[in-house]
């Protein structure tokens, strides 16, 4: 059973400030926009919320960590349709998280309409053992192939491309898998899941990429992100 995420007041109410008034997310480079640059975390509230969820993620040195027992996903305050993500993530021994992306809260969880990059500790957890829900993965739909993964408390580097129905996960600098939306084979992996019961799971066309806390200890870094 998920734990509850409460945020204060006092987050409440900066939340509800930083939507009003929200400061300009640092650039990295041309088209690049830094999401977390080690320190500002205003591009981000978590899901269902209004503010940052101060006592469910916390900034350790230059990386956003998860908090264990604290599970609330992040999720971006802006939608993307079309975009490139990259980051940098590490997990401890036996955690699981994932990415997401055209999540909207129309369903309880954000995997419940964002398709998931996964983020694993394939060596020491059941999902790593079984290609569909290992690391890179889409989750439980299509498996990584020509994978190179860092281990447990090391920095792998993540990349992800949406542009219209194309999908492409990275890692480490090599392509391990690609999709395409709606497709007649995506709606045949679907419907031999668990997400054949989610009417609205991979059918937003925009919403946020969501960062997921499952509970265990996870690191993000670097993240940023360009449209298409």
């Amino acid at each position: 059973m998920k734990a509850t995420c409460i945020a204060t007041l006092t987050a409440t109410l900066a939340g509800a400030l930083l939507l009003a008034v929200q400061p300009a997310v640092a650039q990295t480079g041309p088209g690049w926009v830094a999401l977390f640059d080690g320190h500002s975390t205003a591009a981000w509230r978590g899901f269902r919320m209004t503010s940052f969820p101060t006592n469910c993620w916390v900034i350790d040195g230059n990386a956003l960590k998860t908090v264990p027992g604290h599970e609330v996903d992040l999720v971006t305050r802006k939608p993307y349709r079309d975009f490139e993500l990259e980051l940098e993530w590490k997990v401890a021994v036996a955690a699981n998280s994932g990415i997401m992306f055209h999540v909207t809260e129309a369903g309880k969880e954000t995997w419940e309409t964002g398709p998931e990059m996964q983020v694993v500790d394939d060596d020491n957890t059941d999902d790593g053992k079984d290609p569909l829900t290992s690391a890179g993965a889409l989750y439980d739909l299509v498996a990584p192939t020509n994978k190179h993964l860092n281990p447990a408390g090391q920095w792998n580097r993540a990349r992800l491309r949406v542009k219209g129905h194309h999908v492409e996960h990275w890692l480490n600098g090599a392509k391990i898998l690609e999709y395409e939306l709606g497709s007649p084979e995506f709606k045949r992996l679907v419907a031999q899941t668990k997400f054949k019961d989610m009417p609205r799971f991979a059918q937003p066309a925009t919403g946020s990429i969501a960062l997921q806390n499952h509970g265990g200890e996870v690191w993000f870094r670097n993240v940023r992100v360009r449209t298409l």
